[in-house]
């Protein structure tokens, strides 16, 4: 009898081990068609944009292969001609510090006042119909306010980037608190749960969701207004690179800012994401 009892547990642990083995194994399998998928489309536009130059026989749109040599030269070459100078690295450097400096200060002020807007309702009575009023403008609109209050210069690029990403995360949070159910904050207020209380321990974690959307779209925002940001006559920084390649005429450099933007946008696009997926352990659905 207690040979028989003792065999029953080990079946048991063998049962779950070999179901833990075919989990992690099909996670193992979905992972790898997620990496293959996702890397073999972009490698397939770039076969079929190297047959179109190819097959065109144009000379206004480089080839993969010019615009790689390009971007080789530009990352270990330094000066690259006398039009246009410095790495790749430098005007990484630079343009995401007027990235970053406009998308955190955009988040430091949006996450907190669209929390007190989504939940204060005379402040949302007294600021949404400006917000409303002020978020349809252009940011390409304030170009030429930008560069009167903070001249010629990062600071005005630093400027329009913030106005680009503050609009999707202020909304974002103000959506999020708005969506939080009413029985939440009767149970809390049950349990004794108010004021600062109330915003730290159910405000906050439930919009988070809606925030982190928020950040993700402000962070692409972020990236595409630097080109317009970068109009502002730096001499330095990815949009430079680009405005440059069209005033020069030069759609190698043209293309080679866009390649570059882009993976720099994907990048800390992904960090965003595992951020959000360590945060939001506690909501499988919005994982990634």
């Amino acid at each position: 009898m207690s040979e028989h009892a003792t065999t029953l547990p080990d079946s048991g642990e063998k049962s779950s081990l070999v179901a833990a083995a075919r989990r992690h194994k099909r996670q193992r399998l979905e992972s790898l068609r997620a990496f293959v998928l996702g890397a073999g489309f972009p490698i397939l536009l770039i076969l079929i944009w190297d047959r179109a130059v190819a097959f065109s026989g144009t000379r206004l749109i480089p080839s993969p292969y010019q615009v790689a040599v390009m971007m080789y030269d530009f990352t270990f070459g330094g000066v690259y001609d006398d039009a246009f100078s410095g790495t790749i690295l430098i005007h990484v450097w630079k343009s995401m510090q007027r990235v970053y400096g406009g998308f955190l200060l955009a988040a430091l002020i949006g996450v907190p006042l669209g929390l007190m807007i989504g939940r204060i309702k005379v402040l949302r009575q007294l600021l949404d119909p400006t917000i409303s009023l002020l978020r349809p403008i252009p940011v390409t609109a304030w170009l030429p306010l930008s560069m009167i209050f903070f001249g010629l210069g990062p600071n005005a690029a630093i400027f329009l980037v913030f106005l680009g990403a503050f609009y999707p995360i202020l909304l974002n949070t103000m959506f999020g608190v708005r969506s939080i159910d009413p029985r939440l904050f009767e149970a809390a207020s049950m349990l004794g749960c108010s004021g600062a209380g109330m915003f730290r321990q159910i405000v906050l974690p439930a919009s988070l969701p809606a925030i982190f959307s928020g950040l993700r779209i402000a962070h692409g925002f972020a990236w595409i207004l630097i080109v317009v940001g970068e109009m502002t006559g730096v001499p330095t920084g990815l949009g430079s690179v680009v405005m440059d390649g069209r005033t020069l005429s030069r759609t190698d450099l043209v293309i080679t800012g866009m390649i570059v933007i882009g993976a720099c946008g994907f990048v800390t696009d992904r960090i965003i994401v595992a951020i959000s997926n360590r945060l939001l352990s506690w909501s499988p659905q919005h994982r990634e």
